[in-house]
């Protein structure tokens, strides 16, 4: 059995699943809700709370699943999975980072945890004029594809602004990316305004990010240079020389 739970937050869905699962449940619950929310929001954010009483899924359910899925692929913001169902936990965990958008799993007694997360901001990135064609930019805690799509219009205005720009990327409080798509939207950035940059300065702390200034070296073919997190005040110096 799904139930549809109400009262949620504007273009959030959440669901509760109890018993034996049949194709019935998606047809009559789980796939109208989730397409009536797509026709009204481009991406959603669902929490799913399987158990307790959980007996499993029919085979026509379990392919009902797999469609839905695979057809709705980029319509969902965030994802979260409550339950004590350990094979369910484990192969979540074990697709997720194939997944285009973030996914999280809580035990039952965390659900509120659960709706916390999906309700929070994950991550940002700032952009900020520092003048003389310097433009600094952050990207703050785990990001998600939607930072990039408010990003992108701010840096295109700096662009158009300047032509040629100083990048200077602060990657002090950089946790990396929230699924595929936001590293994908990343990338497109990147190649979008490959060639404003003349020189780039990426300051932080995991040796990672010394790689990731390669890499964009090579998309911008700008001048690029890698600083540790506590030398700030070089990048600076540096990206205005």
């Amino acid at each position: 059995m799904i139930e549809l739970i109400s009262g949620t937050p504007e273009g959030t869905l959440e669901f509760k699943i109890t018993g034996k699962v049949t194709n019935e449940d998606y047809d009559s619950v789980l796939t109208p809700a989730i397409e009536k929310a797509l026709q009204e929001h481009e991406r959603i954010k669902v929490l799913v709370q399987v158990g307790p009483g959980f007996e499993g899924y029919t085979l026509d359910a379990a392919w009902d699943d797999t469609k839905l899925g695979m057809r709705h692929w980029k319509g969902f913001e965030r994802a979260a999975l409550v339950t004590d169902v350990g094979w369910i936990k484990t192969s979540i965990k074990a697709f997720s980072f194939a997944l285009p958008y973030p996914v999280q799993t809580f035990d039952l007694e965390d659900h509120d945890e659960a709706r916390r997360w999906l309700s929070e901001s994950l991550g940002t990135i700032r952009i900020r004029d520092d003048g003389d064609r310097v433009v600094h930019v952050s990207l703050i805690g785990q990001i998600d594809a939607e930072a990039y799509d408010s990003a992108d219009d701010e840096l295109e205005d700096l662009i158009e602004k300047y032509g040629r720009i100083r990048l200077l990327l602060d990657l002090r409080e950089f946790d990396g990316w929230q699924g595929l798509d936001a590293l994908a939207s990343h990338l497109s950035l990147v190649r979008e305004h490959r060639k404003a940059p003349e020189k780039v300065a990426v300051v932080g702390d995991a040796a990672w990010m010394d790689l990731a200034r390669r890499v964009f070296s090579v998309f911008t073919g700008a001048e690029s240079r890698f600083f540790a997190g506590d030398q700030f005040d070089d990048p600076e110096a540096w990206i205005r020389a």
